[in-house]
């Protein structure tokens, strides 16, 4: 019987985090040529986006009752605390799906104790609540403080993302054949951002990649403060480069130091493309940094 930290594989947590804590993460479904895979078990993002550039289509799907009833029983079975941090609602259906899983075991289970945070976060938006929930556990911190934190993290987490082309965009229907073209003529890069609701929005229009990604780097210093002494998320589809490019212009601008960095994975990159970059960071100080030092 112990507290455990549940994740999905949209939090785009790096791999050497997941072998760290021995986090379970579980994937998130891709259909790629009518074939079920899933996100970081039985396909990786570098071959990912491989696929997406040959042209193949690809379609993501949100990991249903049935997968989380199979990912959660043996916690129930072992009498295990758990608190199950999930991708957002307002993108996907996962934890509407996880509340029917856990009802369903609570009739078989009637003391499992499983909290199902809805972090409206994606990414690794969410990858770094969870990275500090695993810390606060490791420490031995109640778990009512350490849902206190993952909700308070949740709310104040920023995601600010641009993409290299707008074809994906249009493909996932987030934005119209005339808008496409036209943007793609005049080398548009949206600025895209999870609103409030947890959904991803392009607020802002740039003209040009280098210009976009500067834009980035301007928002997290309008939007946040004391950079220097948080850890930012800084995600991309492969391509790593452009992602280094940016973190040298944070580290330049505010000094930032700490960084976690990884790949977008299947659950967002299907419908942003290949060159999609993002930065990750909260827009207050959290009164949980006590927890973690």
């Amino acid at each position: 019987m112990a507290l455990k930290i549940i994740t999905d594989s949209a939090s785009d947590i790096p791999k050497w985090l997941v072998e760290k804590y021995q986090l379970h993460v579980i994937p998130t479904p891709v259909v790629i040529d009518e074939k079920d895979y899933f996100d970081g078990d039985t396909i990786l993002p570098e071959e990912f986006y491989n696929i997406l550039r040959s042209g193949t289509e690809v379609k993501t799907y949100h990991i249903n009752s049935f997968m989380f009833r199979q990912n959660f029983e043996p916690y129930a079975k072992n009498k295990d605390q758990v608190i199950y941090i999930c991708f957002s609602t307002g993108i996907a259906g996962t934890f509407n799906a996880a509340n029917i899983a856990k009802e369903e075991l609570l009739e078989v289970y009637p003391d499992f104790d499983l909290t199902i945070v809805d972090s409206k976060c994606a990414s690794l938006g969410f990858g770094l609540v969870v990275e500090k929930a695993l810390r606060m556990v490791e420490k031995q911190v109640p778990k009512e403080t350490v849902i206190e934190a993952i909700r308070y993290h949740c709310d104040h987490m920023e995601h600010i993302f641009t993409v290299e082309t707008l074809e994906y965009l249009y493909k996932g229907g987030r934005l119209s054949r005339t808008s496409a073209i036209a943007g793609g003529l005049l080398d548009i890069k949206p600025i895209i951002e999870v609103n409030d609701k947890g959904a991803l929005a392009a607020f802002e229009k740039v003209r040009g990649r280098q210009k976009s990604l500067k834009r980035l780097v301007e928002l997290v210093g309008e939007r946040s403060t004391e950079l220097k002494n948080q850890t930012l998320g800084l995600v991309h589809g492969d391509d790593l480069p452009t992602l280094e490019s940016v973190k040298k212009l944070l580290t330049d601008k505010y000094g930032c130091k700490n960084f976690i960095e990884s790949y977008v994975g299947c659950a967002i990159g299907a419908h942003t493309g290949p060159g999609i970059i993002g930065i990750i960071f909260l827009d207050a100080p959290s009164p949980y940094d006590k927890y973690l030092q």
